[in-house]
Formats: C-alpha cells, structure tokens, sequence
C-alpha cells in the first residue's frame, strides 16, 4: 500500500518516496517482499502518489486505487488481486523478510497485525491511539474470520508518519538506538 500523502512528514517528497537512511521507503519494503516467501508483490498507488507510481512502475505490478482512504483503497486492490493478501504499508522501513514470513506463520486466516502502545513508547515511535495494542500496518486479508497477532517486534513498530519516526528509524538501521529490532510475534488469537 503505497499512496499516501505523508503530510505529517512536512517533505515534497510523497510518503512512499521519503527516504530512511538514503533509500525510499517503499524501495525497503519492496526488498522485504522480495526476501520473504510471498510469491508476487504489488504495488497499490493511488492518485495522490503520481511520482510513487513512475517509480515502481517496471519492478512490481501496480493496482490503480481511487485514492479515497485506506479502506477504499485496499478494496479497490482487493477486488484487483483477490484474497488471501498480505498487506504491507509502505511506512514501515525496518520490515525485513524474516519479519513478514513471522507474520505469515502467525497468521491464521484474516489477520491484523498489532504491536503495543508500550513498545512503540519505550523505542520513542509516534502512536495515534491511546489503546494498550496499535495496527503496524501488516495484515492478512482473507475471507474467514478476523484474528489478532500480537507482536513486540521493532521491525513492525515503526512507521514513519512524523520526522522523529524517520530519525528512529534510521538509529534503528544504523544500530545506534540501543535496540534490538527483532522481537517474539504471538500467534493469532481471536479478535
């Protein structure tokens, strides 16, 4: 998923194309696709993303969105792809393909990734919720019911929204944060 704005970034740069420790984001998470087991990723742009778009466009199918929000956005992709999806925002620059082949092993079915308000807290991340697990921006979307897997791994607690969470990041990459960015994913529970 990679056609957002980023507007709390305060950067020209289009969110997917802001770059963390000198390489585009979604150019990370591209490489984490890639060396995970998922067979065939995409690239679901949107129209308020038009230089997302040329960018990706001729290393990953891209899905057209109608660039309404999220959800309207994911079931445009949704109705492009079919389920089941692993679905990863493009904010997520510390996601590695080990850290998605954990999520495909925890997940079971329909699957929202969360990780909690604490770790986001104690890593310095940003958070917009004042519930005790947040979405990473990882998910499974399949046609049975909805489950819950409950992770404390870095890789899935950043996302960059704010340039704080650009900075951590980037001390996370370099290893200067004093923090190990792996971490246990519980398996899936119920929602």
């Amino acid at each position: 998923m990679c056609g957002g704005r980023g507007t709390r970034l305060d950067s020209d740069a289009e969110k997917p194309l802001f770059e963390v420790a000198g390489r585009p984001m979604v150019d990370r998470v591209r490489d984490a696709l890639a060396d995970s087991r998922v067979d065939t990723a995409y690239a679901v742009v949107s129209p308020h993303a038009p230089d997302t778009r040329e960018h990706v466009t001729g290393d990953l199918p891209v899905v057209e969105t109608p660039g309404e929000g999220y959800v309207a956005d994911l079931g445009a992709a949704l109705d492009a792809v079919g389920t089941p999806v692993l679905t990863v925002a493009a904010d997520l620059p510390l996601v590695d393909g080990d850290a998605v082949d954990a999520v495909l092993d925890a997940a079971d079915g329909s699957t929202s990734v969360r990780v909690p308000v604490a770790l986001k807290d104690t890593l310095g991340a940003s958070t917009d919720s004042d519930g005790p697990w947040v979405p990473t921006g990882v998910n499974v979307v399949a046609d049975d019911e909805d489950s819950v897997v409950r992770s404390w791994d870095a890789r899935l607690a950043v996302n960059v929204n704010r340039r704080s969470d650009a900075a951590l990041a980037e001390r996370l990459l370099a290893g200067t944060a004093g923090e190990n960015c792996g971490g246990a994913v519980e398996g899936a529970d119920g929602p």
